[in-house]
């Protein structure tokens, strides 16, 4: 039996990792843009005198870790989210309704928009 020595040397590019660690950053908030405009085209979220549909943002500070947040900043959202048994007005937004972004989570009939959305904006992006 003979013996078979092998060795290998990695090297990493650093400047392309981080232009990759970039791209997905910008990838992420790009998806997350689009989700609420979706969202927003869709006319799910309760409008009654708008401020709670104009208060929405996006919170990417720390897409480079990648998270995003899209945050509603009105008093009231959580309880509206919550509560679907309530009577929402369909006057402005016609699909006004609690848990507006039911249909892009697991389960949901858009549950992949967000990774198809991904998806496009990487490839854009990438080095």
């Amino acid at each position: 039996m003979s013996i078979l020595k092998v060795s290998s040397r990695l090297q990493l590019n650093n400047r392309t990792l981080q232009g990759i660690r970039d791209a997905s950053g910008r990838a992420l908030e790009e998806t997350a843009k689009s989700l609420h405009d979706e969202v927003v085209k869709t006319q799910v979220i309760p409008y009654q005198t708008g401020a709670l549909q104009n208060s929405t943002y996006l919170d990417t500070a720390d897409s480079a870790s990648g998270k995003v947040a899209i945050v509603s900043n009105t008093p009231y959202a959580r309880r509206l989210y919550f509560h679907p048994e309530y009577h929402y007005s369909r006057t402005e937004n016609a699909a006004a309704g609690g848990q507006w972004y039911k249909r892009w989570l697991p389960g949901g009939s858009q549950k992949d928009f967000a990774r198809r959305e991904f998806i496009k904006f990487y490839q854009k992006e990438a080095p």
